[in-house]
Order: structure tokens, then C-alpha cells, then sequence
């Protein structure tokens, strides 16, 4: 009977029976991040490339630190850092299918980390996509405009950089088994907190592991 009571008890205040799990609705703190962080890129890459247009365009590249850093006015047809450049259409579809998947991704978004991280995507996914539709041309086959360049590499912009950072930081969420809703993944939650609290190795000696515990007693 108690028995029955505790298992009615158990499954009421957690009928998934999985305990620390939330099935609710997302944040709205983690999905304000993500627009937050989105909107923020595509500011400074909007605004940015108004004033390039309007300031280098047609003009000689200023250089700055010793030619460490250039300002150019160019136009890209291809995808970031001028990669394919004859496959501007396809490079559009590509890029509203991720702003589609990513706005999706957001219903399940519990994550902070995660969530920066998909802002910094949008944001740049979109601020190049805004060139791709409106800029000559033709809708779907406009010209980005890139304007940075440092030594021994393409060209870019505020868009191209939001992209590569939300990419890498991605990357490392992923390998430290952070999950888009907040969770981790098996395994990756325990090594975590075993690098937090400093736990010993099992087999290191004085650390009450496995090796003392095989260590014979000293007879007196």
C-alpha cells in the first residue's frame, strides 16, 4: 500500500520521471538573448556598410597599422570570404534555409551560451542576405559588400565575422556536450563537475582511490 501511495506520490510531481528535465515553453530571457545578440550584428553590419558605400566607394583602400588593417570598398557575389563566387542564387537559398532552421532551433532554445550563439549566426546570416536581396544586381543575385581585409586573406565584413564566431563557438559547446535546451549530453555533465570540484583520480595514491585501498596494513 505505501508502496502504491509512493509511487502515485513519485508520479505526480514528475509524471516524465526524469527528474532537473524541463518541458516547458522556451525562456523568453534565452530567446531575447538570441534576437538581442541577432539584431545587434545586423546594426553594425548595416550601418557599417552604409557608411563603406558611402565613404570608400570608388575611392583608394585606407590603410591603417602599418598596412596591418585595410578599409576596401568591394562587392562579393559568392558566400563568405568571396568562397563561390558564381553560385550567388544558391548561396541565398543556403542562407535563408539556416535563418529558417535557426528561428526554429529557437523553440527549444534554454541555453544562454547557445543562445549568443545562434545570435551571432542570425545576425550574420541575415545582414548578407539583406545585400543578396536588395543590392544590384538583381533580387537573389546581389553583390555583398565586403570591406575589411588584413594581410593573406579575403575580404570580409561585420556579417562574415558574427558567422565565424557563432560557427566556432558552436564548435565548442558541441565538444563540451552543451544541448541547445540546456541539458548535457550522458557522460559530459559528470566530467564537468569533476573538473569544477577537482575530484582525484581514482588510482592516485593518498587520495582514498583505488590504490589505497589495495595498499596492505602494516602488522605491528
Amino acid at each position: 500500500m505505501q508502496t502504491t501511495r509512493g509511487t502515485s506520490l513519485i508520479d505526480q510531481t514528475n509524471p516524465e520521471g526524469e527528474a532537473g528535465e524541463s518541458t516547458g515553453p522556451p525562456r523568453p530571457r534565452r530567446v531575447g538573448v538570441l534576437v538581442a545578440v541577432a539584431l545587434a550584428a545586423l546594426a553594425a553590419d548595416i550601418v557599417t556598410k552604409i557608411v563603406v558605400v558611402a565613404t570608400l566607394q570608388d575611392r583608394e583602400p585606407i590603410r591603417l597599422l602599418g598596412g596591418l588593417l585595410t578599409l576596401t570598398e568591394t562587392r562579393n557575389s559568392g558566400a563568405a570570404f568571396s568562397i563561390g563566387t558564381g553560385y550567388t542564387v544558391v548561396f541565398t537559398l543556403v542562407a535563408i534555409g539556416v535563418v529558417v532552421a535557426i528561428l526554429r532551433t529557437a523553440r527549444n532554445l534554454r541555453s544562454l551560451p547557445w543562445a549568443i550563439c545562434l545570435g551571432l549566426l542570425l545576425g550574420g546570416a541575415v545582414g548578407n542576405l539583406v545585400d543578396r536581396l536588395l543590392r544590384a544586381p538583381a533580387p537573389l543575385k546581389g553583390h555583398v559588400v565586403d570591406w575589411i581585409q588584413v594581410p593573406n586573406f579575403p575580404v570580409f565584413n561585420l556579417a562574415d565575422s558574427a558567422i565565424v564566431c557563432g560557427g566556432f563557438l558552436a564548435v565548442l559547446l558541441a565538444a563540451r556536450g552543451l544541448q541547445i535546451d540546456g541539458t548535457r549530453l550522458p557522460g559530459k555533465d559528470e566530467d564537468a563537475d569533476a573538473d569544477a570540484d577537482g575530484e582525484p583520480g581514482a588510482d592516485e595514491p593518498g587520495k582514498g582511490g583505488a590504490a589505497d585501498a589495495a595498499a596492505p596494513e602494516e602488522k605491528p
